[in-house]
């Protein structure tokens, strides 16, 4: 399904990618934003995808998130669903939400860095992995989610937004293969994706890391073509011993 969100907040900078990141964190795809100031504050739009299901759980987020002062959902062909109370409402959940908020410095590189990664394309792994040296332990995934996920819609949006609506099935062997092996060597093996060189193995973290191509993944797949509510999940890592790393596409 999808939904439109009218965020109002007291501030610009950090708002999109804090919102972005709950947005994708919930199963959510960003189809695209809008960000402009109004009488009340900055006004953030977003038309998001995903499952149903879990709009209750995203409503709750952006209604608890101490960027938020209120919120309007709106289905593209409905009339507003709900109006969230302002966050002061649920003053325990937005304090325990509040670590979780990007610093203002890594909000500034991270929206810096995108009109870089659109220039340097396919050549984004260096500062990529700059970036994410430099982020707190917590901050990686949901980062690095963020901007695969951006980066993915760009591509999709670049190269395949012409194509008619495919299977998901189809989706991962015309869009997300081609596309992926623009910047690692990729392959398919029955329904997962294969990659054999991810950089962001044996770097010193622990468990599956490959946030990025997994969010990456998300947005080649998850746009406009129709693969509703979909989950990348990263079976398989090199960073936790395997010989190659694996994604598998539920939707």
């Amino acid at each position: 399904m999808d939904v439109e969100f009218r965020v109002v907040s007291d501030r610009r900078e950090g708002l999109l990618l804090a919102l972005g990141q709950a947005v994708i964190a919930s199963g959510f795809t960003l189809l695209r934003q809008r960000m402009a100031g109004g009488t009340d504050g900055v006004v953030l739009t977003m038309l998001v995808r995903g499952p149903q299901a879990h709009l209750p759980a995203l409503e709750e987020t952006l209604g608890t998130h101490p960027q938020v002062r209120s919120f309007e959902a709106t289905r593209p062909e409905g009339e507003p669903e709900r109006v969230a109370v302002p966050p002061d409402a649920a003053d325990t959940q937005a304090q325990a939400r509040a670590n979780a908020v990007p610093s203002l410095a890594d909000s500034r590189r991270i929206e810096a860095l995108l009109p870089q990664l659109a220039h340097d394309y396919p050549n984004i792994f260096v500062p990529l992995l700059a970036l994410e040296r430099e982020l707190a332990a917590d901050q990686r995934e949901p980062a690095l989610r963020y901007i695969g996920q951006r980066v993915g819609t760009w591509v999709y949006k670049r190269d395949f937004a012409l194509g008619g609506q495919l299977a998901l099935g189809d989706a991962v062997r015309h869009i997300a293969l081609p596309a992926l092996r623009q910047i690692v060597q990729a392959e398919m093996h029955e329904d997962a994706l294969r990659v054999r060189n991810s950089p962001f193995c044996h770097r010193g973290g622990h468990g599956a890391c490959c946030h990025f191509l997994r969010g990456m993944l998300g947005g080649l797949l998850g746009g406009p073509h129709g693969a509703d509510g979909l989950r990348v999940v990263e079976t398989h890592c090199r960073n936790t011993g395997a010989e190659i790393c694996s994604f598998e596409f539920h939707d």
